[in-house]
């Protein structure tokens, strides 16, 4: 009894702790791509090495995050937490200290693995933690949270390339998590609930743990390999065969675990909820819409423009801002209008994707960064609903015991749809850019956009879809949904 009420009062002091650690592991995605350049001159890295200094964390990201999410609720999502976190920082700081370009690539898979293990035990807490209204307000700004990483990553990056030069600006991108890291771990430790609800079956299935990370291994590998440059192997697009052969075996395997009363590493039945089905599909979608776009926004005015990483940076501050100022009140609405939410939301970010093709093509380059800018401010309406919307449409029939690893396949499919959508956004922008004239770069992003505004526009579709099964579920139950509010 005194355990449970301790925890009630702790509940958002420990949300913080849940929301600092989750804006770190996201800020590691996107801050980095300012730091690519200087990492090449000043540590010799080649080209392949600094693909995988990138898409190396995302990779380990991704395969390390449905283990992580089954170990953290059949086991202990607290213990699971400090763990990650203290892998975390000792992580970090071998990036900061590397002395060479293989030194970070494997202090950034480490890093990737530590951010994999963390990312599961943050979404199952916040789901122990809260109930009602409030789990709306939570995810709201965990959401939000997601979506401000993303945002300010290039920016923070920018800034500390800024004011420490090559090769220090770089070391502390990596350097900062170490504080931060030693300052959040004790509070984890005082304030994280040590106590969890669980299935009555707490099977780890190694067997399909295996199965499944190897299936996320195959369908990333490919890309996160794909340079777009001519140095880029055909047969790495092979392994998508192992991955279809690695996928159909875990399910079956799963089915046959289920049929034997055991508790599998995924719920095939959570898939039946419309709700999270449309959330998991969407949230791929959007992150290989969102991420990329920065991605490609970077290289287009850095190496195309010339402008400086600080420049670059500053370009998504006023998306930030915006961003967060929405998403600060369109938590307290999730609860209620999360489908409608969704749906607009990416359809104004869809308007916004466009507008940036079309700067790209005719606009000054001289006042590019501030133009786009103004587009991303008026984006930044866009993430500031989506983000916290779909986490909370996307979970809200989840049930509390299979939180993490619900959490986990959402994450997995972030990652999916981050690693893909770079991979193959910058490959149309290398293969059309390699003449190195500025007509050729705004040719090359141009193009990568109309791929970029393509996912988008199957993204609309996805929402359409969620809200159009909303709007049947709402009218089948007399005009309230399953949460207990109207659309």
């Amino acid at each position: 009894m005194q355990e449970t009420r301790s925890t009630e009062q702790n509940r958002w002091p420990a949300f913080i702790v849940c929301i600092a650690v989750a804006i770190a592991t996201i800020l590691d995605l996107a801050k980095v791509n300012v730091a690519i350049a200087p990492i090449e001159t000043t540590l010799g890295a080649s080209s392949s090495e600094a693909q995988l200094i990138v898409a190396g964390y995302i990779l380990a990201f991704g395969i390390c995050l449905v283990p992580a999410g089954r170990l953290g609720d059949i086991w202990n999502r607290k213990a699971m937490f400090v763990i990650g976190l203290s892998v975390y920082v000792t992580a970090s700081l071998a990036c900061m200290l590397a002395p060479t370009s293989g030194v970070l690539v494997l202090s950034r898979l480490l890093q990737g693995v530590a951010a994999g293990i963390l990312m599961p035990q943050v979404i199952g807490l916040i789901q122990n933690l809260f109930q009602g209204k409030e789990r709306g307000s939570a995810f709201g700004i965990f959401g939000a949270a997601i979506g401000l990483g993303t945002a300010f990553g290039p920016t923070i990056g920018g800034l500390f390339i800024g004011a420490f030069g090559d090769e220090w600006g770089w070391r502390w991108i990596f350097g900062m998590n170490v504080p931060i890291g030693l300052v959040i771990l004790p509070f984890a430790i005082w304030l994280l609930p040590g106590r969890q609800r669980h299935n009555s079956s707490n099977d780890l299935d190694l067997p399909g743990v295996f199965l499944m990370a190897g299936t996320v291994l195959l369908i990333m590998l490919p890309f996160v390999l794909t340079t777009g440059t001519s140095a880029d192997s055909p047969a790495r697009w092979w392994m998508l065969l192992g991955a279809v052969a690695f996928a159909v075996a875990f399910y079956l395997w799963e089915r046959r675990y289920v049929r034997a009363g055991k508790s599998p590493v995924i719920d095939f039945t959570l898939f039946q909820h419309p709700s999270y089905r449309y959330g998991v599909i969407f949230t791929s979608l959007f992150f290989a819409i969102m991420p990329p776009m920065f991605f490609l926004m970077t290289l287009f005015n850095q190496q195309g423009l010339g402008h400086e990483a600080v420049v670059v940076g500053m370009i998504t501050i006023p998306y930030a801002i915006i961003s967060a100022i929405i998403s600060a009140f369109a938590g307290r609405y999730t609860y209620r209008h999360a489908a409608s939410m969704v749906l607009i939301g990416v359809s104004l970010f869809t308007l916004a994707l466009v507008a940036l093709a079309l700067l790209s093509a005719f606009a000054d380059g001289a006042t590019m960064p501030i133009l786009m800018a103004i587009v991303l401010a008026a984006a930044g309406v866009a993430p500031g609903m989506v983000m916290p919307a779909n986490q909370m449409r996307t979970v809200k029939d989840v049930p509390l015991e299979s939180a993490g690893v619900a959490g986990s396949f959402m994450q997995v499919g972030q990652r999916l749809g981050n690693a893909m959508g770079i991979a193959i956004g910058t490959s149309i922008y290398f293969a059309l850019s390699n003449e190195g004239t500025e007509t050729a770069y705004r040719s090359a992003f141009s193009w990568a956009m109309v791929f970029v505004i393509g996912v988008a526009v199957v993204a609309v579709i996805i929402a359409a879809l969620d809200f159009a099964a909303h709007r049947r579920s709402t009218r089948a139950i007399g005009g309230r949904d399953a949460a207990g509010g109207l659309d």
